[in-house]
């Protein structure tokens, strides 16, 4: 735990840069869904997913660009997306001691800006622009969603060895 302090405190402004641009990903003319959000990024993650991401960046360069930010965004942002789909599909009603999106706001619309923080994530990758990026990123996140879907057919088979 001492050393993703240590990262924490290394990479702070990094950190706050990757905040500003998870916020920015939220403005939109509908305003649930910055509520919404907001609700959800603001519910006490660790940003170990950006923290990382910034984390190996910076192995290869010390200053780094304005993409490394978006990239390490990004990432979460799609981290976001599957715990508000997960929510969901386990109607779970807290997370993090929080009341969960789907719990506030109903499945529906937790879907739904589930989706569109999928959509921003993407934004923010060809911002980017490597297309070695947004492929691996783009496959990983179809994986992700096998996985979910897999495990929603297995959930009651207690035959099921994997």
């Amino acid at each position: 735990m001492q050393s993703v302090l240590q990262l924490h405190k290394h990479l702070s402004d990094e950190l706050k840069q990757v905040d500003s641009v998870l916020k920015a990903s939220l403005e939109t003319p509908v305003p649930i869904i910055k509520t919404l959000g907001i609700h959800i990024l603001n519910a006490g993650g660790k940003r170990l997913r950006p923290l990382l991401t910034l984390a190996s960046a910076k192995i290869f360069t010390p200053t780094l660009p304005i993409e490394t930010i978006y990239l390490a965004s990004a990432v979460e942002l799609i981290h976001t997306a599957t715990l508000i789909h997960d929510d969901v599909l386990d109607e779970s009603e807290l997370r993090r001691g929080v009341k969960t999106a789907n719990n506030l706001w109903g499945n529906s619309c937790s879907i739904l800006v589930g989706d569109f923080l999928f959509a921003r994530s993407f934004e923010l990758m060809v911002k980017c622009n490597d297309f070695n990026i947004l492929t691996k990123l783009s496959k990983t996140s179809g994986l992700i969603c096998q996985g979910e879907v897999k495990q929603l057919t297995l959930l009651h088979n207690t035959e099921t060895s994997t």
